[in-house]
């Protein structure tokens, strides 16, 4: 078997999310099924992190075993014919070693959320950002952000379906900026807990409505239960932007 390194795009709206699914599409199970068309063997795909249903890809890394060898640009070329009309590209792909990879290998993942702040309806944008329609104040959430920075217990902003061993992780970056209409939050880690970005997006737009203060994220963060937090916020303006290696 041939290992490849690939960076993939997606619209996770059609998906359960990346890893393959019994009860529904996948684009993990979206690239294995291509992998196989090209070989006629099983070309199992590895990723730098998983991503729920509707939540987006801009550069999700990924590794493919094919049993056969190819140029990186022919099996780039033959994955994207394949995979469409699947919202699903192959944006650039390299031959590794065989003791790569793409989760095991990774050493920091970095996300993206956007908020649209607007009244109007989201014409273009709709299942690709979050539209809140009550103004929100970017600087305050971006001050309550730099609360969740360092090693915490974030057992508050964790799913109770999380799989992690532990609910102590070190938080690199969280921050806020607008641009007219457009807030977007940045979060860097070595790795997430699951539901950790949009846990703490929704509780970040508290903060943006008055409702919370960054006093208030941090007796969130303190209190290590889940009751203590706010809400998540919805997969649709979460993307999965960089793995590093």
């Amino acid at each position: 078997m041939k290992r490849y390194r690939l960076t993939v795009e997606f619209d996770g709206r059609p998906f359960m999310g990346w890893q393959r699914q019994k009860h529904g599409p996948s684009v993990q199970g979206a690239i294995e099924e291509a992998g196989f068309s090209i070989t006629n063997h099983p070309s199992p795909v590895q990723a730098a992190g998983r991503t729920d249903a509707g939540v987006h890809g801009l550069a999700m890394t990924a590794h493919i075993d094919i049993a056969r060898e190819f140029t990186p640009f022919r099996l780039m070329e033959a994955l994207n014919a394949r995979l469409k009309p699947q919202p699903i590209a192959i944006l650039a792909c390299e031959s590794v070693d065989s003791e790569w990879h793409a989760r095991f290998s990774c050493v920091g993942r970095r996300y993206l959320y956007r908020i649209i702040n607007r009244r109007a309806p989201l014409a273009l944008e709709a299942g690709r950002a979050w539209r809140i329609t009550k103004p929100l104040d970017a600087e305050a959430m971006d001050k309550a952000a730099k609360r969740l920075i360092g090693l915490h217990d974030f057992t508050t902003f964790r799913s109770v379906h999380c799989q992690s061993q532990s609910p102590v992780k070190t938080l690199d970056n969280l921050d806020v900026t607008r641009n007219g209409d457009s807030i977007e939050i940045t979060a860097a880690a070595r790795s997430f807990l699951h539901h950790q970005v949009r846990s703490m997006v929704g509780c970040l737009a508290l903060v943006g409505q008055g409702q919370w203060n960054a006093d208030t994220m941090s007796e969130a963060l303190e209190a290590r239960n889940r009751a203590a937090l706010g809400f998540n916020a919805p997969p649709d303006g979460l993307y999965f932007t960089q793995a590093i290696y």
